[in-house]
């Protein structure tokens, strides 16, 4: 979604050579892969975070593109609504000191755009879901003025003839109805890539997806959405409800558009083919490409393809520095702080390199399904299982427990030592004390009232908070 869409309407004809295009690519991706030397090289790390602009008293701020050009950076772009931006962190390579280093960028970056968000009168802050939104804020005005997205929503409303119907089951009940795809713009993500050879691919991906679960549980900070208390990490149920393109004719199809998956992967090519054989396109921007006999082909449209469906791991392909692949982690919410996002991604991308070590696909793919939905909804308190334990146990332990594990996998990527015990110990001292975002939320939102207001006095709070740097297990109520 990244890349440039100059039009945002589109002919059935050009849906119709897109997806010839699509086919074509698909062949020349199998080629790539089995060129010999594709895609190796030393594991670099990448990441995303996504921010929502507000007012001084919490409100949304819809002017992401004044705020983007203020701030004059190539590393921001703005998201699907006018109130969010993107932040594109420096790849760096995943030994030595990479996570203090995100944390240095992510501070950096952060006060650019409150920095650049002050010249509008407003704020930034990091955070998964704004609990200040209110049904007003998801207007057709407040999608972005930029072509692809609206060339987004106009895909959507084609697919799906029906509105969006949002569901949502947890301490209380939430259930609306939209028209468009805007509601994907309440939520906020902390995104990390991870750079793997191809001959690993499957071993990483499988491994990635076991991992989110106990680390998701960890990372909780959307506890709510429209005043609704729901899931520890709401935005999973709001995202996949809100971008599911099934309508009446599309029900047989087993995966929302943003889904966990419903198996254990034997190939990145694989992965590909499923993504374009049950996926229609909802952007069919067409290029001129015809790759030269050995050079690294672009392959735009099966990237664009790819980049409109939003698997929790994806798997993404770069034509960057000769061509390689990534794993994308897109499960964690953003925030609280840099130095927690920081440890979410050191936990993350630790236990995934430890477990790639292991027969994974042994496990039920049906108990790691379960294991991230219970996550999402319970954080510290799900119910987990993992392979080699016979009973399940609540995250809080799981997570305890796997510390040492993630440890492991980061001495096997080369993290200094010092690097992963910092990033770990805020891991261990936020279970241990029980302070996630999600919960620092939840009960300082009741400690103020528990109203519309108190959301906003909540968000002014957090935000002071999110800058002081200190991880949010330190935070008082």
């Amino acid at each position: 979604m990244g890349q440039q869409v100059d039009k945002d309407r589109f002919s059935e004809a050009e849906f119709a050579r897109f997806g010839e295009r699509l086919a074509e690519q698909l062949a020349a991706f199998r080629e790539l892969l089995a060129r010999p030397g594709f895609g190796t090289g030393p594991a670099t790390i990448g990441a995303e975070l996504e921010m929502f602009l507000i007012t001084p008293d919490g409100r949304p701020l819809p002017r992401n593109q004044e705020v983007r050009d203020a701030a004059d950076d190539d590393r921001l772009v703005p998201e699907l609504g006018r109130f969010n931006l993107e932040v594109n962190l420096t790849p760096r390579p995943i030994a030595g000191r990479p996570f203090s280093a995100l944390a240095r960028e992510l501070r950096e970056t952060m006060a650019l755009v409150d920095a650049a968000a002050a010249t509008q009168d407003g704020q930034a802050v990091a955070i998964g879901i704004l609990p200040s939104l209110s049904e007003f804020d998801f207007t057709h005005e407040a999608l972005s003025d930029e072509s692809r997205y609206r060339a987004l929503s106009r895909g959507m409303r084609r697919l799906r003839n029906e509105p969006f119907r949002v569901r949502i089951e947890g301490v209380e009940e939430l259930e609306l109805e939209v028209e468009g795809v805007i509601l994907e713009s309440a939520n906020t993500s902390w995104q990390v890539h991870l750079r793997t050879a191809p001959a690993d691919f499957a071993r990483v991906y499988n491994a990635a997806q076991l991992a989110t679960a106990p680390v998701l549980a960890v990372s909780g900070n959307s506890p709510g959405f429209l005043g609704r208390r729901l899931w520890e990490e709401t935005r999973i149920a709001l995202f996949e409800e809100s971008a599911d393109d099934r309508d009446m004719e599309r029900r047989d199809r087993r995966d929302r558009r943003v889904a966990f998956g419903s198996g254990w992967v034997s190939g990145v090519e694989e992965m590909f083919e499923t993504c374009v054989r049950d996926y229609e396109p909802l952007l069919p921007m067409t290029s001129e490409e015809i790759p030269e006999t050995g050079e690294t082909p672009d392959l735009a449209e099966l990237r664009l393809h790819q980049g409109t469906v939003w698997q929790w791991n994806r798997p993404i392909y770069d034509p960057a520095d000769g061509g390689h692949l990534r794993v994308e982690m897109r499960a964690l919410p953003a925030g609280p702080t840099a130095a927690d996002m920081a440890a979410n991604a050191a936990f993350l991308l630790g236990l995934t390199v430890a477990m790639s070590a292991e027969p994974v696909e042994e496990f039920p793919f049906a108990a790691a399904y379960r294991n991230f939905y219970r996550a999402a909804i319970h954080g510290l308190d799900a119910p987990l299982s993992w392979p080699g334990r016979r009973e399940e146990v609540p995250a809080a332990q799981l997570a305890l427990d796997l510390l040492p594990v993630a440890r492991a996998g980061l001495d096997r990527a080369g993290v200094d030592p010092v690097e992963a015990d910092w990033a770990l110990g805020i891991i261990g001292e936020r279970v241990r004390l029980r302070r996630t975002g999600a919960i620092w939320q939840r009960e300082t939102v009741e400690r103020l009232g528990g109203d519309q207001a108190a959301r906003a006095r909540m968000v002014t709070r957090y935000r002071e908070l999110s800058f002081s740097g200190e991880p949010v297990h330190t935070w008082p109520i």
